[in-house]
């Protein structure tokens, strides 16, 4: 199987994410039972990420 760079570079950019979302500890954790409110705590997540990032 070739190395495919492209795929390689997409597949790189979700796991940091997703090692990033398990930082958070509410995220990890799933206190949430319904997918709408864990979906929230995502997006608040993403949020935080871009302020602390944005110097905010």
């Amino acid at each position: 199987m070739p190395f495919d760079r492209h795929a390689y570079r997409r597949r790189n950019i979700i796991e940091r994410l997703i090692g990033w979302l398990e930082e958070c500890r509410r995220v990890l954790t799933r206190f949430e039972k319904t997918a709408k409110i864990f979906g929230g705590f995502i997006k608040m997540a993403f949020v935080e990420r871009y302020f602390r990032l944005m110097g905010i």
